[in-house]
C-alpha cells in the first residue's frame, strides 16, 4: 500500500473508531457537570467548588481514560479482542482455573462484571437520549409535556432499526461524532472567554482543597464526577474492531480536547451565572443555536446508545459460545462483517427495560442517580484482571504490579464507594439486573456440566458400540448421517437410540462435536479435525472462537477440504433433545434446577443455531434427571 493510501486508511479508521467507540463518553457533558451542582447529591455553587469539581473531572479523564485504559487496559487484548469476558478468558485460562482455587473467585468476578453491562446497556440509551431531548424545554417550555413521549418514540425507532444492522449507517457515525466534538469544543471556547481563569482548574491542588473544604459531601460528589468516564469500558470492549492506535488517535486528537474545552466552558458559565447550573450544557449555547444543538445531541446520543446495544449483542454471543448462556437466535446483518449481529430477544428485552426506566425516573437527573455504579464496579474488576494479565503475560514483577494496583485500584474504589450512595436513588437497578444475569449464567454453566455428566453415563465407549453392531449386524442404507454430540468421546445417545429403534446405519456416519475455544476466532485451516474410526464412521471435532457463530455449511466445507466429502442434500442430521427433570439428588439447588430446565426448554433450536436444513433433521427425545 502506498504512503498516501495508508494515510487515508488510517484517517478513515480513526474517524470510524471515533463514531463507534467514543460516542458514549462523548455524551457525558450533557449531564455530568449539572449533576455535581444540581443533582440529588449536589454541592453549593461557589468558586472553590467549581474549580474543585472541574479539577476532579480533568484528572479523572487523564488518569482513568488516558493513562489506565489507553496505555494499559487496551494492551490486555485476547488475540485482538477486548471486553470483560475476553479479559476473563485471557487472565484465567482452563489450566489456571483447574490449578488454583482462588481463580474461581476471580472468574465469578469477571462474570459479574460482564453481567453489569446488561444493566448499563439499558441505562445508557435512556439517560443519553432523555438528556439530549430535554434541551427542547430550554428552548421553550411548550415542549416540556412531550419530552418523555418524544424520548420513547426515539427509543422505539432505535431498537426497531437494530434488525437492519449498522453496516449501512455506520459510515456516518464518525463524521457526526466528529461534528459533535467540534461543536461542544467550540461552545467551550465561548464559555472560557467569559472567565479565562477557569483554566487554572488544571491545577490538582483545587481537587485536594475541594475535599478538605467539603469533607463527606465532597466525597459523595465523586459519583457525579465519575459520569465523565462512564464510556471508558467501550474503548476496551470495541478495540477488536479497530485496534489500539486508531482509538488512541481519536481520543487524544479529537475527543479529549473537545471534552476538556466543553467542561471548562460549562464551569466558566456557572462561575459567571450560578443559576446556569440547572443545565449548563444547553445554557452555554446562544438561543439561536439551541434547536441545532438538540438535534446534534440527539444524534450523538443515538450513536452512543447504538454502541452499547451492539456491545450487549456481542457479549451475549460470547456468553453463549463460552457456555454461560443458552442458545439464542442470532441474525447476521452483514455477510462481510462478522461483528454485525442482531439478537431479537436481547434487543426487545433491552427496549422494555429502557422504556421502563424513562417512564419511571422521568428525568435524566433522576436517571443519573442510577447511572455509574455498575460501571465503577466493572472498572474495579477490570483493574484486578489486568494486573493478573500483567503478571502472567507481560511478566511484570511484583513491585510494578503493586504500584499499578495501588494507583488505579485506589481511584476505582473511591469512585465505587462514592457511587454506593446512589443505591437508594436508583443505583439498585443495574445491580439487580446484573445479579439476575449472573444467576442465569452460573446456573446454565453448572447445569450444562451436570447434564454432560449424565449424558456421558448414558453413552457407550466407541469400542463397545462397534462391538455391539458387529455382533448384531444392522441394515445399511444410502446417504450420510450426522450425529451431533456435546462430547468428543464415546457414542452419543442420539446414535444409540437410532440404532436401537430404527436398526439401521447409513453408508457414511459422522459424530460431530462443536467446541468453543477461549480465543476470539479460529482460523479456517484449524476449523475441523477429522478422525477416521472405521471405513464408514468418522468423528469431526469443529472449533469456533467466542466471537464466531457456528455454521453447518462452513463445517462441511472445511471437512471436504480435508478429504471428507459429505453431500449435504443426502444427509440426515440426528439431534438430541433433552428434557430436564429436576430432582432432589446431589447437584444444584432445586430452584436452580427448575430454572435450568426452563432455560433449556426455551433455548434456540439447534437447527437455527447451527444453520442446519430443518427438513433434514430427526430429533431424538431424551429425559435426563439432574
Amino acid at each position: 500500500m502506498s504512503t498516501d493510501n495508508k494515510s487515508i486508511s488510517t484517517r478513515a479508521l480513526t474517524l470510524t473508531a471515533l463514531g463507534i467507540v467514543l460516542g458514549d463518553i462523548g455524551t457525558s457533558p450533557l449531564y455530568a457537570v449539572r449533576e455535581a451542582f444540581h443533582g440529588p447529591h449536589s454541592i453549593p455553587v461557589t468558586q472553590g467548588n467549581i474549580f474543585g469539581v472541574l479539577s476532579l473531572i480533568i484528572w479523572a479523564l487523564f488518569l482513568t481514560i488516558s493513562l489506565k485504559y489507553l496505555f494499559f487496559v487496551l494492551k490486555a487484548d485476547n488475540k485482538g479482542e477486548g471486553g470483560v469476558l475476553a479479559l476473563t478468558a485471557l487472565a484465567l485460562p482452563p489450566r489456571v482455573l483447574a490449578k488454583y482455587r482462588w481463580s474461581q473467585i476471580l472468574l465469578y468476578l469477571g462474570l459479574f462484571g460482564s453481567a453489569l453491562l446488561f444493566g448499563d446497556g439499558a441505562i445508557t440509551p435512556a439517560i443519553s437520549i432523555l438528556s439530549a431531548v430535554e434541551g427542547l424545554k430550554i428552548a421553550t417550555p411548550l415542549f416540556e409535556p412531550y419530552i418523555i413521549p418524544i424520548t420513547i418514540g426515539i427509543l422505539m425507532i432505535l431498537f426497531s432499526f437494530q434488525r437492519y444492522g449498522t453496516a449501512r449507517i455506520g459510515s456516518i457515525f464518525g463524521p457526526i461524532i466528529f461534528l459533535w466534538f467540534t461543536v461542544i469544543g467550540s461552545l467551550g471556547v465561548y464559555g472560557i472567554i467569559l472567565h479565562p481563569e477557569i483554566l487554572n482548574a488544571l491545577n490538582p491542588g483545587y481537587a485536594i482543597n475541594f475535599f478538605i473544604e467539603n469533607g463527606f459531601n465532597g466525597f459523595v460528589v465523586l459519583g457525579a464526577v465519575f459520569l465523565v468516564v462512564t464510556g471508558g469500558e467501550a474503548l476496551y470492549a470495541d478495540m477488536g474492531h479497530f485496534g489500539i492506535k486508531p482509538i488512541q488517535r481519536a481520543w487524544f486528537f479529537i475527543a479529549l480536547p473537545g471534552l476538556l474545552l466543553n467542561y471548562f466552558g460549562q464551569g466558566a458559565l456557572i462561575l459567571n451565572n450560578p443559576l446556569a447550573a440547572e443545565n449548563p450544557f444547553y445554557l452555554l449555547a446562544p438561543d439561536w443555536a439551541l434547536y441545532f444543538l438538540v438535534a446534534i445531541a440527539t444524534l450523538a446520543a443515538i450513536i452512543a446508545s447504538q454502541a452499547l446495544i451492539s456491545g450487549v449483542f456481542s457479549l451475549t454471543r460470547q456468553a453463549v459460545q463460552l457456555g454461560y448462556f443458552p442458545r439464542v437466535r442470532i441474525i447476521h446483518t452483514a455477510s462481510h462483517e462478522i461483528g454485525q449481529i442482531y439478537i431479537p430477544f436481547i434487543n426487545w428485552t433491552l427496549f422494555l427495560l429502557t422504556a421502563w426506566l424513562v417512564l419511571t425516573f422521568k428525568t435524566s437527573s433522576a436517571l443519573a442517580a442510577a447511572y455509574g455504579i455498575a460501571i465503577s464496579l466493572t472498572m474495579v474488576i477490570v483493574t484486578v484482571l489486568v494486573s493478573l494479565v500483567a503478571y502472567r503475560k507481560w511478566e511484570w514483577g511484583w513491585p510494578s504490579i503493586f504500584c499499578f494496583l495501588i494507583v488505579f485500584l485506589s481511584i476505582d474504589l473511591l469512585f465505587l464507594t462514592a457511587n454506593l450512595a446512589k443505591v437508594s436513588d436508583g443505583g439498585w437497578f443495574p445491580i439487580v439486573v446484573a445479579s439476575f444475569i449472573f444467576i442465569l449464567m452460573t446456573t446454565w454453566k453448572n447445569g450444562r456440566k451436570i447434564l454432560a455428566q449424565q449424558l456421558k453415563q448414558k453413552s457407550l465407549s466407541i469400542d463397545t458400540f462397534f462391538q455391539r453392531i458387529k455382533d448384531e449386524p444392522l441394515t445399511q442404507i444410502s446417504g450420510s448421517a450426522i450425529f451431533m454430540s456435546s462430547s468428543n468421546e464415546g457414542a452419543p445417545p442420539a446414535l444409540l437410540h437410532n440404532v436401537k429403534h430404527n436398526k439401521v446405519l447409513h453408508a457414511q456416519n459422522i459424530i460431530l462435536t462443536v467446541l468453543y475455544e477461549e480465543v476470539p476466532r479460529i482460523h479456517k485451516s484449524e476449523r475441523v479435525e477429522i478422525i477416521e474410526m472405521n471405513s464408514n464412521f468418522f468423528r469431526i471435532v469443529s472449533k469456533y472462537g467466542f466471537m464466531e457463530s457456528p455454521d453447518m455449511y462452513d463445517i462441511l466445507e472445511c471437512a471436504e477440504k480435508k478429504g471428507l466429502k459429505i453431500e449435504i442434500s443426502d444427509t440426515t442430521f440426528f439431534l438430541g433433545r433433552e428434557t430436564i427433570i429436576p430432582t432432589k439428588e446431589e447437584g444444584m439447588s432445586l430452584w436452580r434446577e427448575h430454572l435450568f430446565a426452563f432455560m433449556s426448554k426455551n433455548s434456540a433450536r439447534p437447527t437455527a443455531y447451527f444453520n442446519i436444513p430443518p427438513e433434514q433433521v430427526m430429533e431424538v427425545g431424551i429425559q435426563i434427571e439432574i
